[in-house]
């Protein structure tokens, strides 16, 4: 028993030097995030510039999207074990990795470049600077070791996630207006706490009217907190939580709970209004869905839905209210909503001065 003992805390020890580290937040947080970094980098950039070339007739704008898009299985992979501190080799040996496993993921491609590349990131990891020819043995043991799994696991983990979309996405077809608050909400708070909501709705391929009930949610907590926290954090504060993450919020959170009810509420009401009133859909890249108006990803993802829709024959033309649907769910609603929960919380002294500050 002593000496297995000494065993594990060799094998402990080792790893530890190795960096690698088994977590939950380093997989669950870091790895998620770095992922949706990567997708955001090419699928959805890719298909922002090929929507621009369309729009404007511009053909090399066009071809410059799609070979973003092409790239993304490797994005991801990279900023996967870049979030992990793979050292070069395994860093630069992830792109073959991330490229086989997105291609047999199919639609549930990034869930499959998720779990694989963080195994093959941590095998080499372990191999790494290990041998003499250490500049053929960590690349040829991380792309083995992911290329394998890959080919055995992507197309399962793939259907996995593409059935758990499929299933929210029907769902929220058959009762839009429980689905549209449950989805709504539940993405909306992914996307303030400290995880990604856009790899999440990446992952599970979130389109249609759950991806409209995604951006409300989105939105709601991004404009939300930026236009209650506005008397403590200006024009500064509104940029910074409106266009880039709500996510500034989490500390004050922490500190007090019930300031996070304002966007919660208006995302439980603006969901079903997407789904049910207005029937929004999101059917642009599913990374957008958990975007909300950071850089007006989610509405950008919307009106490249709108184009594919049209593209495809199941959309006619972009009408006035679809423009009005949009920014009355991403904009209007949820600023209003938030304001009237805010002004009745301050009342009842739930909000107190400051407690929306942000150090910036």
């Amino acid at each position: 028993m002593e000496k297995l003992k000494k065993i594990i805390q060799k094998i402990k020890n080792f790893m530890k030097n190795k960096g690698v580290e088994i977590s939950l937040k380093k997989y669950g947080i870091d790895a998620l995030g770095a992922m949706a970094q990567g997708l955001f980098a090419s699928l959805l950039m890719g298909t922002i510039i090929e929507t621009l070339g369309t729009q404007l007739g511009i053909e090399i704008l066009t071809t410059i999207g799609n070979y973003a898009k092409a790239s993304s299985g490797v994005a991801m992979a990279v900023a996967i074990g870049y979030a992990l501190d793979a050292p070069a080799l395994v860093l630069f040996s992830l792109a073959a990795v991330g490229s086989a496993t997105n291609t047999l993921g199919g639609v549930g491609g990034p869930l499959a470049v998720l779990v694989i590349s963080i195994i093959a990131t941590e095998c080499g990891k372990l191999i790494s600077k290990e041998t003499k020819i250490d500049i053929l043995v960590t690349p040829f043991v991380t792309i083995m070791i992911g290329t394998l799994l890959a080919i055995w696991w992507a197309p399962t983990i793939g259907n996995i996630a593409n059935s758990l979309g499929n299933a929210i996405m029907w769902a929220t077809e058959l009762q839009p207006l429980l689905m549209g608050i449950i989805v709504s909400i539940i993405v909306g708070i992914a996307l303030t706490l400290p995880i990604s909501s856009a790899a999440i709705c990446a992952a599970l391929s979130l389109t249609g009217l759950a991806g409209g009930a995604a951006v409300a949610g989105c939105c709601a907590h991004m404009i939300g907190f930026a236009v209650i926290s506005f008397k403590e954090n200006k024009w500064a504060g509104l940029c910074a939580q409106g266009l880039g993450t709500s996510m500034l919020q989490m500390g004050n959170i922490i500190k007090n709970p019930r300031i996070a009810i304002p966007p919660i509420i208006a995302s439980a009401i603006t969901g079903p209004i997407a789904t049910c009133v207005l029937k929004m859909q999101m059917n642009g890249p599913a990374i957008s869905s958990g975007m909300g108006t950071c850089g007006l990803v989610g509405p950008i993802g919307v009106y490249s839905g709108w184009i594919t829709d049209i593209a495809q024959g199941s959309k006619t033309a972009i009408t006035m209210g679809d423009w009005a649907s949009l920014i009355l769910i991403c904009l209007i609603l949820p600023a209003i909503i938030s304001l009237i929960v805010a002004k009745i919380l301050r009342k009842k002294q739930w909000i107190k001065e400051d407690d929306l500050k942000l150090p910036l």
